[in-house]
């Protein structure tokens, strides 16, 4: 596979975690919906209830203060299917599907915010998450193995691919120098890399020892190509 297939390939592949980003944004919008279906129905609930025993209710029969540490909606098979709740590690909203596997998960502790979506058998298959390092997007495979990360640190964003055995086989990042491209061998060491900064295109063939044996790059407009000895020497140097 040539590098501009490996190039192609990884767009695909950053394309289609831009949608799956998008979905998980859809999910929290549906969370937030199901919170403010909650707080609909409790209101209501409140002034009905406050309504038929003569008590005294603020701004037109909407409470000022609702107080609680869990609500629960159940469908009309009386089987859980919403769970609003405050823990010991912080507020989360649960939603389960019919045979009660929770299926998303939002909540707040004191790392930061995070979202959860597991698959039918309730496994978790995409994690969304905000800590101090930077937000954080994972893609886990049904064992539960991160086959694939999209994460934000101070410095730079960085996408990277793992295999079945959580070795990273491919890592995309931008510097502040430019791009860089990687791929890994079946270890996770890097075996070639790709980059593009202000001084030109670069291409790096490592070894397992993660030494360089052979670079091409075009530094200001001029060609060049370097061969290297194990112990970092100039083996042939293009003319």
């Amino acid at each position: 596979m040539t590098t501009e297939e490996r190039l192609e390939n990884l767009e695909r592949e950053l394309a289609e975690a831009k949608r799956r980003n998008r979905r998980l944004l859809a999910a929290v919008g549906l969370a937030v919906g199901v919170f403010a279906l909650v707080w609909i129905v409790v209101v209501q609930e409140y002034a009905d209830a406050a309504a038929a025993t003569g008590a005294q209710v603020q701004g037109g029969g909407v409470p000022a203060v609702i107080r609680a540490r869990q609500f629960v909606l159940e469908d009309e098979n009386g089987k859980i299917r919403v769970r609003l709740a405050v823990i010991k590690d912080g507020p989360g909203l649960a939603l389960y599907d019919e045979n009660g596997k929770i299926r998303v998960r939002l909540s707040a502790d004191k790392d930061g915010p995070g979202l959860v979506l597991a698959d039918e058998n309730g496994k978790v298959r995409a994690i969304l998450s905000a800590n101090n390092d930077g937000p954080r997007l994972a893609l886990l495979d049904e064992k539960g193995e991160a086959r694939a990360t999209l994460g934000m640190t101070k410095d730079r964003p960085g996408l990277a691919l793992f295999d079945e055995k959580g070795k990273t086989r491919a890592w995309l990042t931008a510097l502040k120098d430019g791009p860089a491209l990687g791929l890994c061998n079946e270890e996770g060491k890097t075996r070639a890399s790709l980059a593009a900064t202000k001084d030109g295109p670069g291409l790096d063939l490592l070894d397992g020892k993660g030494e360089t044996r052979a670079s091409l790059a075009v530094d200001k407009d001029r060609p060049g190509l370097n061969l290297f000895e194990p112990d970092g020497k100039v083996l042939w140097q293009a003319p």
